[in-house]
């Protein structure tokens, strides 16, 4: 029967998908708000899909279903993952043997090379991707957690100083580790010797 106007059909509702409200994945079109992830139901966007033959998934569930397995994958260096995706509906039954899916050592390795040689945060210990990394004191740090400190004022290369690992603006680096005495650190009078 011939599409007689109206668009294509939506891979997740199977409805109509007008012009405005379709978002195209894998040759497949959807509605933005049926652009799910498959396991979890979390809101998909082109930089945060991973697709599967006809599913889509976010970059997580995709990594607990289809990604490598064992000691340095999923949860950072050392740790044995023992998330199995139940409470996502992944069945990822930990143990059995899994059908050999068709991948290259190449991509494999730049997956690992990915998920292991990502730096953290010194602040709060999340990782830190380019485009959020400012560098200071020799380490990557967050835009957000780029601060001082002591007084949380928002750091930049003009005003940032370090001292063991942290950041500190110009003006608290000066009244707690800088000289002491008359006219610095806000000393202004010479005690008397009795």
């Amino acid at each position: 029967m011939p599409n007689w106007g109206g668009g294509a059909k939506c891979g997740a509702c199977e409805k109509t998908v007008y012009h405005a409200e379709e978002i195209q994945c894998n040759g497949r079109s959807f509605h933005k708000s049926c652009f799910l992830c498959m396991a979890c139901r979390k809101g998909l966007d082109s930089t945060t899909v991973a697709a599967h033959e006809s599913e889509i998934y976010c970059k997580t569930c995709y990594g607990r279903k289809y990604g490598p397995k064992g000691v340095g994958f999923g949860q950072g260096a050392g740790c044995l993952s023992t998330d199995t995706g139940d409470h996502l509906g992944l069945n990822l039954q930990q143990g059995s043997p899994k059908p050999a899916r068709p991948s290259t050592p190449t991509n494999a390795s730049k997956f690992a090379k990915k998920m292991v040689d990502v730096d953290k945060c010194p602040r709060c210990g999340k990782s830190v991707y380019a485009a959020e990394k400012i560098m200071g004191g020799g380490k990557p740090w967050h835009k957000t957690c780029f601060r001082c400190a002591i007084c949380g004022k928002s750091l930049e290369s003009t005003n940032v100083t370090d001292k063991d690992g942290e950041l500190y603006c110009k003006v608290c680096y000066a009244k707690n580790f800088g000289p002491k005495g008359i006219g610095f650190g806000g000393l202004t009078q010479v005690e008397k010797k009795e």
